[in-house]
């Protein structure tokens, strides 16, 4: 009996794995997170094709020239303005760019697109952290908590940043040039 029950078991957890396999990965950034993962099961990709100046903005994130990012994105925005990644971009880059209060409003609107966004809510607790308003990116560690249902990157990421803010007394927080 237990011999069938631990085959049982390892059947089960053998499916999940074939199942977590088959989902498609969300994309990433410097950091982690720059995908959705959204209701939509997407990871925060869509079928459509991509706009150029948002995969030119992406991999200028990723060379770390934020200042570049900025303004492709903002026009991705301008003429797409229910592209929850973009928005997400626009704000790490803003934030990166040493402007986390600037950032808010960015990560705020991929969240009314997309509520499910898991980068937008890794990126938007850390701005908050830099801001020192902890609560609020605790708000944002529970709900990736929610989102979760493995664990990801964007919950371990703002979990470990939040740990580090709090055993420091607020002094270590997320910095443009970290995180």
């Amino acid at each position: 009996m237990l011999d069938t029950l631990r085959r049982s078991a390892l059947f089960a957890t053998l499916a999940l794995m074939l199942l977590a396999a088959a989902l498609p990965a969300p994309a990433t950034a410097a950091g982690g997170g720059g995908g959705g993962g959204g209701a939509d099961g997407s990871g925060g990709m869509t079928a459509k094709p991509e706009d150029p100046k948002y995969t030119e903005a992406v991999k200028a994130i990723k060379a770390k020239d934020y200042t570049k990012a900025i303004p492709l994105l903002e026009d991705v925005v301008s003429r797409d303005a229910a592209n929850a990644d973009a928005y997400n971009w626009l704000g790490y880059a803003t934030r990166k760019n040493g402007n986390p209060s600037g950032a808010i409003p960015y990560y705020e609107k991929a969240l009314a697109i997309d509520p499910k966004h898991r980068g937008a809510h890794e990126y938007i607790g850390e701005a908050y952290l830099m801001l020192d308003d902890l609560p609020k990116a605790k708000v944002h560690l529970r709900t990736l908590d929610k989102l979760c249902f493995f664990p990801c990157s964007e919950y371990s990421d703002l979990k470990k940043a939040v740990e580090v803010y709090e055993k420091t007394g607020g002094k270590t927080k997320p910095t443009a040039a970290s995180q």
